[in-house]
């Protein structure tokens, strides 16, 4: 006999019925009698020598002993066990003579003690035991010889055996008992012998006990009775106490903790002997009374609220005490303890009663219990506990069966205080979602206050039918009321999902509630199996409809993290799934949730809907449901229509009679129903079934003559409905209909479906015979519903299984119409043996167990691969968010957790630590993730994300890895899939052999291994007949089949991941088309054309398939060929059309070597097809391929997504580096796979015939053992002051010599943060020693930089040496004067082009002595040419001036410093190129890749892993991130905050007080820059303006702020470094291209060379965090130096045109000469691929060279820049325009076609938004959207079909700035910014252009549009007050009134008048403006 231990739920359940279980415990007990006094006697002897003499004490001694041990041991039987720990314990205890000291004895032997029992033993019950043994011994020695008397009975002395039970263990509702027996017994002992009432217990009772006492009837056992009896014993003068004082009395003795014989005692002290009825009777009736007190007691207690002791509870109106997570253990185990020792409970014991009066007393035992208050438990007879069945319950033995009916509950009554919710109390939105309703019903008035009108999360549990789908909607509209704001609904910040578990019922809830929520123009769909939702219909809806496991899946996927970050709403229906196989899926989305909550600190209300379930207290603890506020439970009395159920169990054997029996009873119960007037519902369980069961039950009524109650011809709209229906396509439908009969299934056409619902719902079907799918699918009710047979194929299970509970719940909800019936009936019919289990699922209702250890494994995978768990300790807390944590603690022997386990360990951390260690070490064998056990980290593998996001079963994954090799032919491809394990249960029967043989000749092409009668066999069959979509008539078989398909699609495309990660070409595409084949249902070998099979017959497909007509045959063929090839001319044209349609892309690459073992290859599309929405939709994906086929392995993979738009457009352009291995093979094959057409790819060869490699050539320098020079080197004291430190570093000393001492060239390569600065300042000095009045010109690329070094120098150089400097940037242009007397110049490449093209006429360009050229590695990147230009041009002037320039080159180390040096004129001496690892710092590097195809999400996926690298790498150094975009710095600290938070530790990064915080926060002026300061993250972008800018960067190197996220511009500009620098994604979105492009390598180089602070740190850390597949590119290349590539030869013309205006150039000849400066000449010898070039013979070189200046010339020709004959240029208007105001040629050349005589303001403006020099202007991600909403601001109309081309951008800026519009982003005003600066120079060469053409009016014109730009306003729009700096709105209104409008009549107007205008505005600055 199993006795549960005391739980709190069951103290909430007042449902158990424990007179059953004490009378089946005493009969077990009575049983056991006749044994024990045998056994006892035997035990007496072996204790007690010379027992049959023993005297009394001695015997009651003993038996004191036997009591002490039988607590000891927790046993009441005398086993051979007990005897033996009795016999040990007394000889432990007994001691060497009678003076023994006990205590002392029991300090030596409680060890030993614990060991003999097991368990720990409390002192208490050892002192007992010690003495009692002690007491023995002592008794014995003292009478000479040890003697004891046998005592019958064990537990207590109590002559009658009925008392036996109360005495020791104390009826108290928080610790009633649980009794494992068979419930056939149950059934039995409660109602016997199938009598209608159940036996009354305590009649049985008295029969047991042989007990004849007329007691008082049972039912009237209460206070009442005993007041009546006390007071009657006083007045017979039987006591001298008063009524009530005798009364509390006998409660105190009744409830003390002594044996039977003592209390009979006791109780006759107190009553008198006159009083021995009364005492017999509270002996018998000690159980009610003890109850009946403690009821009482308990009252009492929840009415004083004492909260040391408060009962955990749900209630209604009542308060309640919610304990802590360690007090509720401590509880736990005392209650445990108590349990074992069977001592009372608290208040239990004598001195623990309370000193409350009698009567108070009586009035609370009177008072129903204080959870009874707990909404639903139906009061009043028919109200049954838990695990009886209710009163009223008649149990009938028929021929063959047995059937038991159970009444109905009486629906509860209204409770006075309860009134139901009008819809008008509702806002007045949500009430149209109740249209047509007036008021709710009981339970949702009962729950609508907690629902509507706080975010508490909420359960419901209650009876099918109930209108949980109103509960819902009232949360939804609670939800939807969160956004409202200013009467707009914000439909943007939230998602509602409603997860439903069946898709039937998915697709009803989602056209019920899309209806509903129409009006409030919300989106609802459907996301399941059958309904896919693109990614903007995700966005674009509301509400989603989904099922667990499609919830479960894009919750796993980080990339769709943006969506569940906006779901504020989750409802989860039927939460009793729970309990089903798919419950633990439920489980992982609620801990996903959970945890989502807590980690992003954001509110996710769960709203849990649920039968009634016996312990929904712990569902609510899982769900997170406060349950004073958030639980609700209602019983069957709540519903809306009584049940009344039967159950039938045939008992015959016989297969054909059971039949017959089903449908006899089945046909009874109809006729029955039809008699009354009722419908009826017969639910069956597979298709065919209904159509055979309506036409038996017809047959029978035939036979019985019954018919007429089934037809319906009487209804008067028969004969028109009867048209109606024989429309109908079925048959059957016709033919039942006739007869008053319906059918309904999922396999019936959609129209048949709702015909027949329809019929049913207008009464003119009486029977619908249906499947389960209707019950959750349609809401359509009858009164009675029949449940035939329980037997049901499951193909999953791969047999015949049980319905389980959720379908009987759900079938039987749907009897009795609310509308219409009082009651309804509910049937199910099943075999006998089931009975009993149904009759206990129905009414005792087992407890939900979880399902969630079957799937630890798959669903801990899920979550390392989502990235939410990282660690052991992590998995732990993420497993104690599940519901089998929970159970787990409540029913430890389930999960296979012993008591002693609890008892150790009552936390169950260990076993939820060995839980996942072993789950994780499984994953770890199976490659799924590696386990580090050391560390206990996990970190996720390719193998364990494709699982996760194909949703496949681990132990799949173990057969793919045995069974997936790289070279597989197609039948052993589908023998693999038929062995994963999602299909394991299918099994093989014998009666579908015959079909399967039959199937595998006529739809199987390929070899079916393992034949007809091997499972993997079959299912390998059922794959290749879903390809061949051939048709399965087998009812099992059709079952099995779409089964299979609903996995097979998933597993085809994981097994094509896995073959694309491993890199195998040929099963990667073997794969891809697989995937297609089941996909389209066409086999590879078939026609591609049948991919159009709905357009093409099937006869031109089966023709074009024998003539073997493949696709290039066909393209190649004209449309006769084709009619004529099918000998069908018209359909020539046809296939033709379509081949037209098929997709069809052309590749061309080019190939450019980087290095040896390096290959950039450029990849040009081109789309050759016809797009057509129909076939194509608005997007094809390709999987682009880069396959060394000799090999086979693929060294590129990369998805391209083309558009409808691209389609129609230009080719697109994508690049990407592959290696090239030695030796080289002959070729490699990109190719470009269509992801989902078949045979749709292109192929290109990539020859290596030809191809020259570079030779590799990199020479570094050794940096050598020198001492570290002192600054006193310098020999110049001023020049020592500059400096703070006092000794050179290794490699400035190294190159002193030759900067400091010579004049020779230098190029200096080291690594970023060498101090290559300084070597550059001592190459300065020398010049101002030898040459002061020569100029330093200093050339760096970025403004960022120009601008560090200006701040830098102006400190050193400009105060302390006294030299001049000037800075040339976009932002500043010194006047002439500055440049004349300037020492120092410091400019951006751009600017100092400029300058220098006219070098002829500026004679300070010709006193430069020194250029410094930092950064010169650039030379290969976008603005590479204009550096390259101006070293070539400053070489050019200082060999014609012959006044030597020096060069310093600062460089990061280089692969071909060699070529640098050449170009640079530099020798030897000034050649250094250091090694990469000689950083001053040294940097250890961290690379790891992510993978996602989407770049936001995949970000989002990299902030964990960067603050777990924080916290391991650098938790207290300072810490740089680097991240692409502005965004990205606001997005990854507001997640590093949230981070921190979830650690516990918000605010670890900040180290500076609350006061100078506050101080700092005040100066911030931007928003998300101040919110993130508060916790110690900065942040760092262009938009910010320079004051925060640099606050922050002082707070940063002041280690007041631990972080900075910052975009990669920080890393040129700032000299900011830290110990720790994250690059967080190594791409950018570039504008032009429209996708996100990886940065350049120096770029990367450059933020890596941030780490490490030369001053603080001994080493330095880089943690890179990557797009996967660029892993190893970047782990080649950060640590080989990259070679630089000249990038002049795209950007030639704008140079070219430049010189031949400066006049350097007049022949073709002296262009060529040009070109031999260039480092393009220098590396065209050396790599002459990357530049195209075949040969470098000289030849070649020089034909290259001609080409390459010809083609130029003819493009500035035809732009009208230059004019060119006989190979002299000469330079034209537009071409000088150009060179001027530094143009591109294009930009002139649109100038030249489009400015006329009279250009209007408007065309000006296109004019001007449309040059080149805004193409690179940045249109991110969703701009076009802001774009949108600005062009309707402004006056012009741009293109709304581009609105994310960046000229139409720079259109709405221009417009937005004169129309002085806000601008909506901080991003636009700066790229407003940049606009502007750009387009004064573009305006002037406007103007130029039309002056120079004489155009008067498009001159002024023109000007007017600089006006307007200088202003920001609109020329004659706008007031020219405007212009006046302190101009605003009020003092605008006040002059206009005053008659002023323009600035000119505000000039004239006379002192005194304007100081009387201007009175009421004080303002100073108005008289200065004026």
């Amino acid at each position: 006999m199993l006795v549960s231990l005391p739980r709190l739920t069951n103290s909430l359940r007042g449902h158990y019925d424990v007179d059953q279980a004490y009378l089946q415990r005493k009969t077990i007990l009575q049983n056991l009698k006749s044994r024990r006094s045998r056994d006892d006697s035997e035990l007496a002897r072996k204790l007690v020598p010379g027992w049959d003499e023993a005297s009394s004490d001695v015997r009651q001694a003993y038996k004191q002993f036997l009591g002490a041990i039988v607590e000891l041991i927790n046993d009441e039987v005398a086993s051979e066990e007990f005897q033996e720990v009795a016999r040990a314990v007394y000889d432990l205890f007994r001691g060497p003579d009678v003076d023994y000291d006990v205590t002392k004895g029991i300090a030596e032997k409680r060890e030993e003690l614990h060991r003999l029992v097991g368990y720990y033993v409390p002192d208490s019950s050892i002192q007992k035991v010690a003495s009692s043994a002690q007491r023995l011994f002592t008794l014995q020695c003292t009478t000479g010889h040890e003697v004891a008397l046998i005592q019958e009975r064990v537990v207590d002395g109590a002559a009658d055996s009925s008392s036996e039970f109360g005495a020791n263990i104390l009826f108290q509702s928080p610790s009633r008992f649980v009794v494992d027996v068979p419930l056939e017994h149950g059934i039995s002992l409660a109602n016997d012998c199938g009598t209608t009432a159940p036996f009354p217990v305590e009649h049985y009772d008295s029969i047991v006990s042989g007990h004849h006492h007329s007691s008082p009837d049972p039912g009237t056992v209460s206070l009442r009775w005993l007041k009546d009896a006390c007071d009657l014993i006083v007045k017979r003068g039987g006591s001298q106490l008063s009524g009530d004082e005798l009364a509390m009395a006998l409660c105190r003795v009744l409830l003390s903790n002594k044996a039977g014989d003592e209390i009979a005692g006791d109780l006759l002290d107190l009553v008198g002997d006159g009083a021995f009825e009364t005492v017999q009777d509270l002996l018998l009736h000690r159980k009610e009374l003890v109850e009946v007190i403690q009821h009482a007691l308990l009252i009492l207690k929840s009415e004083k609220l004492s909260s040391s002791s408060q009962l955990k509870m749900p209630s209604y109106g009542t308060q309640v005490t919610i304990q802590t997570e360690s007090e509720r253990q401590i509880d736990k185990l005392r209650r445990k303890e108590e349990k074992r020792h069977k001592r009372g409970a608290d208040y239990g014991s004598m001195h623990d009663f309370p000193a409350e009066s009698f009567s108070a007393l009586l009035s609370a035992s009177e008072k129903k219990q204080p959870f009874d208050d707990l909404i639903g438990t139906g009061r009043g007879p028919n109200s049954f506990s838990v695990g009886a069945l209710p009163q009223g319950t008649m149990r009938i033995h028929h021929k063959g069966y047995e059937e038991v009916r159970i009444p109905p509950t009486p629906t509860a009554a209204m409770k006075p205080d309860e009134k139901l919710i009008e819809i008008t109390e509702l806002d007045e939105f949500a009430q149209v979602a109740f249209r047509g309703y007036k008021s709710l019903n009981r339970i949702q008035s009962r729950i609508f206050q907690a629902t509507y009108h706080t975010n508490e999360n909420i359960l419901v549990c209650a009876p099918t039918g109930a209108g949980k789908t109103n509960i819902a909607m009232v949360a939804i509209l609670h939800e939807i009321k969160q956004h409202f704001r200013d009467g707009i609904l914000h439909k943007n910040e939230f998602k509602i999902v409603y997860v439903a578990p069946m898709k039937a019922l998915a697709a009803e809830v989602t056209s019920t509630f899309s209806r509903r929520l129409s009006p409030l123009n919300l989106a609802v769909k459907e996301l399941t199996g059958d309904m896919q939702l693109s990614r903007n219909e995700l966005e674009e809806t509301q509400m989603i409809v989904t099922t667990p496991e499609k919830w479960d899946v894009i919750t796993r996927k980080s990339s769709d993290m943006s969506m569940s970050m906006l779901v504020k709403l989750l409802i989860i229906d039927e939460v009793h799934l729970l309990n089903d196989d798919r419950g633990s899926v439920i489980e992982a989305l609620v801990a996903r949730t959970l945890r989502q909550v807590e980690s992003t600190q954001s509110m996710i209300r769960i709203v849990g809907l649920s039968a009634t379930l016996p312990n929904y207290i712990e569902v609510a603890q899982f769900l997170r449901v406060n349950p004073e506020s958030g639980l609700f439970f209602f019983d069957s009395s709540y519903r809306p229509v009584p049940l009344a159920q039967q159950y039938i169990g045939i008992s015959e054997r016989d297969y054909t009679k059971k039949m017959e029996l089903f449908n006899s009873i089945c046909y009874e119960k109809v006729a029955d129903s039809l008699k009354q007037g009722y419908q009826a519902m017969v639910f069956v369980h597979s298709r065919k079934d209904t159509g055979k069961t309506a036409r038996t039950l017809i047959d029978i009524a035939q036979k019985a003559g019954e018919l007429d109650f089934f037809m319906n011809d009487k209804h008067p709209q028969f004969s028109l409905i009867k048209r109606e229906v024989s429309k109908s396509k079925s048959r059957e439908v016709i033919g039942l209909f006739e007869f008053g009969f319906g059918i309904h299934h999922a396999g019936m056409l959609r129209a048949d479906r709702g015909l027949t619902e329809r019929l049913f719902s207008d009464g003119l079907l009486k029977v619908l015979v249906c499947t389960a799918t209707l019950a959750w699918g349609v809401n359509l009710p009858a009164h009675t519903v029949i449940i035939k047979g329980t037997q049901l194929y499951d193909p999953k299970a791969g047999g015949w299984r049980d319905l389980g509970m959720l379908d009987v719940m759900q079938i039987f909800g749907r009897a009795g119409r609310p509308q219409f019936d009082k009651s309804g009936e509910g049937i199910i019919m099943t075999t006998h043996d089931k009975l009993a289990y149904y009759l206990r699922l129905l009414t005792s209702q087992l407890p939900i167990e979880s399902q969630f250890i079957n799937s630890l494994k798959d669903n801990l995978n899920a979550e390392v691969a989502l990235g939410t768990v990282t660690n052991v300790k992590e998995a732990c807390a993420w497993l104690g968010y599940t519901y089998l944590f929970i159970r787990m603690k409540t029913n430890p022997l389930v999960y296979g957790v012993t008591w002693d386990e609890v008892i150790g360990d009552p936390s169950l951390t260990t076993k939820q630590r060995s839980l996942i260690t072993d789950a994780a070490r499984a994953l770890d064998k199976a490659k799924m993730m590696r386990f580090d056990e050391k560390s206990g980290n996990f970190y996720c593998t390719e193998l364990g994300r494709i699982a996760s996001h194909f949703y496949l079963q681990y132990s799949s994954v173990e057969t793919y890895n045995l069974m997936l090799r790289r070279h597989m032919n197609d039948s052993e491809v589908i023998n693999m899939v038929a062995h994963s394990s999602e299909f394991e249960n299918i099994a093989v029967r014998e009666e579908e052999q015959d079909e399967l043989e039959k199937l595998s000749k006529f739809a199987c092409p390929l070899e079916v291994k393992g034949g007809t009668t091997d499972k993997h066999g079959k299912i390998s069959i059922l794959i290749q007949v879903r390809i061949s979509r051939g048709s399965i008539e087998s009812f099992s078989l059709i079952s099995d089949a779409a089964y299979i398909c609903a996995s097979l699609g998933r597993i085809m495309r994981a097994l094509f991941e896995i073959c694309l990660r491993r890199g195998w070409c040929e099963m990667t595409c073997f794969m891809l088309e697989y995937c297609k084949a089941v996909d389209r249902q066409i086999w590879p070998h078939q026609h591609p054309l049948r991919q159009f099979d709905r357009d093409l017959s099937l006869e031109i497909l089966r023709k074009l398939e024998e003539r073997g007509a493949d696709l290039d045959r066909l393209f190649e063929m004209e449309e006769k060929d084709i009619g004529a090839l099918i000998r069908y001319a018209p359909g020539g044209k046809l296939v033709k059309q379509y081949l037209g349609y098929f997709p069809n892309i052309i590749l061309s690459a080019t190939i450019s070597p980087i290095t040896r073992t390096v290959l950039k290859v450029d990849l040009l599309i081109t789309p050759d097809f016809v797009w057509k929405e129909r076939f194509h939709g608005t997007a094809q994906c390709w999987l682009i391929l880069v396959e060394d086929s000799e090999n086979d392995h693929i060294y590129h993979s990369d998805f391209f997504t083309l558009t409808k738009r691209m389609a129609r457009g230009d080719s697109q352009k994508i690049s990407f580096t592959v290696p090239i291995f030695e030796p080289h093979p002959p070729q490699y094959f990109i190719r470009a796979v269509s992801d989902s057409w078949l045979h749709a790819e292109s192929l290109y060869t990539v020859s290596f015939h030809n191809l020259t490699l570079p030779e590799t050539q990199i020479s570094h320098t050794e940096l050598l053992d020198l001492k570290p020079l002192p600054v006193s080197a310098l020999g110049n004291e001023a020049y020592e002051n500059l400096y703070k430190f006092s000794h050179f570093n290794p490699i400035q000393t190294e190159a002193f010599h030759v900067l400091y001492h010579s004049n020779d060239n230098v190029l200096l390569g080291a690594p970023t943060g060498s101090g290559k600065t300084i070597s550059a300042e001592l190459a300065m000095l020398h010049l101002f020693n030898t040459e002061p009045d020569m100029k330093v010109v200093y050339i760096a690329p970025l403004k960022a930089i120009v601008r560090e070094r200006m701040n830098d120098w102006r400190k050193r150089l400009v105060s302390q040496l006294g030299k001049k400097m000037v800075e040339m940037t976009g932002d500043f242009t010194p006047d002439l004067m500055a440049l004349f007397s300037a020492d120092i110049i410091i400019s951006t490449p751009e600017k100092w082009d400029g300058i220098s093209r006219s070098w002829h006429s500026r004679s300070y360009v010709m006193k430069v002595g020194l250029m410094i050229l930092d950064e010169i590695h650039l030379l290969g990147a976008d603005r590479g040419p204009i550096l390259e230009v101006i070293v070539s041009r400053m070489r050019y002037i200082s060999s014609q001036t012959e006044r030597s320039i020096r060069f310093v080159g600062l460089s990061t180390a280089l692969a071909n410093a060699r070529d640098l040096a050449d170009w640079l004129g530099i020798g030897e001496n000034g050649l250094f190129n250091f090694k990469p690892s000689v950083r001053p710092v040294p940097l250890e590097v961290h690379i790891q890749g992510y993978p996602g195809k989407f770049y936001c999400p995949r970000m989002n996926s990299m902030n964990k892993p960067a603050y777990a690298a924080i916290c391991t790498h650098s938790p207290a150094k300072p810490v740089l991130i680097f991240v692409s975009s502005r965004r990205q710095t606001r997005l990854t600290a507001l997640d590093l905050i949230q981070l921190a938070a979830s650690d516990e530790n918000p605010r670890q990064f900040l180290n500076m007080s609350e006061a100078t915080l506050e101080m700092v926060l005040s100066q911030v002026t931007d928003n998300n820059l101040r919110h993130t300061l508060q916790f110690g993250i900065g942040l760092h972008h262009a938009g910010l303006k320079d004051r925060d800018r640099s606050l922050v960067e002082e707070l940063f190197s002041n280690n007041k702020i631990q972080i900075l996220v910052s975009t990669s511009t920080l890393a040129w500009g700032v000299n900011l470094p830290a110990f720790l620098v994250i690059i967080k994604g190594t791409e950018y979105y570039d504008g032009k291209a429209k996708r996100y492009v990886d940065f350049p390598i120096t770029d990367i180089l450059q933020m890596m060379g941030r780490a490490g602070r030369p001053q603080y740190d001994q080493h330095g850390k880089a943690v890179i965090l990557v797009h996967e597949p660029k892993k190893s590119f970047y782990k080649k290349f950060l640590y080989e130096p990259f070679p630089v590539e000249s990038n002049l030869r795209e950007h030639l013309h704008d140079h070219i045109n430049a010189e031949i205006v400066s006049g350097t150039i007049c022949h073709k000849e002296d262009a060529v000469h040009y070109l031999t400066w260039t480092y393009l000449f220098r590396r065209l010898v050396v790599n002459p691929a990357y530049y195209g070039l075949e040969d470098t013979e000289a030849s070649a070189l020089n034909s290259y060279l001609s080409r390459l200046v010809q083609s130029t010339f003819e493009d500035l020709e035809d732009s009208g820049c230059i004019k060119f004959n006989e190979n002299f240029v000469e330079p034209l208007m537009l071409g000088s325009v150009a060179s001027q105001y530094y143009l591109s040629y294009m930009t002139v050349s649109m100038f030249g076609s489009n400015i006329g005589p009279n250009t209007s303001l408007e065309v000006f403006l296109h004019i001007l938004s449309a040059v080149a020099e805004f193409d690179e202007l940045p249109v991110r991600h969703n701009e076009e959207n802001i774009n949108r909403t600005l062009s309707e601001k402004v006056p012009y109309l741009v293109d709304q079909h581009h609105l994310d081309d960046p000229h139409v951008k720079a259109n709405l800026l221009f417009q937005a700035h004169f129309s002085r519009i806000e601008l909506p982003i901080s991003d636009y005003v700066t790229d407003l910014k940049s606009v502007l600066d750009q387009s004064i120079r573009i305006i002037q060469a406007m103007i130029d252009i039309s002056a120079n053409s004489g155009w008067l009016s498009s001159t002024m014109t023109c000007m007017h549009l600089l006006q307007m730009v200088m202003q920001g306003l609109w020329f004659e729009r706008d007031s020219s007050l405007w212009m006046l700096p302190c101009m605003n709105n009020d003092l605008f209104s006040h002059i206009k009134k005053a008659g002023i409008s323009t600035l000119q009549d505000l000039l004239y107007l006379p002192d005194a008048n304007l100081q009387r205008l201007l009175r009421q505005f004080p303002s100073p600055e108005l008289y200065q403006s004026i």
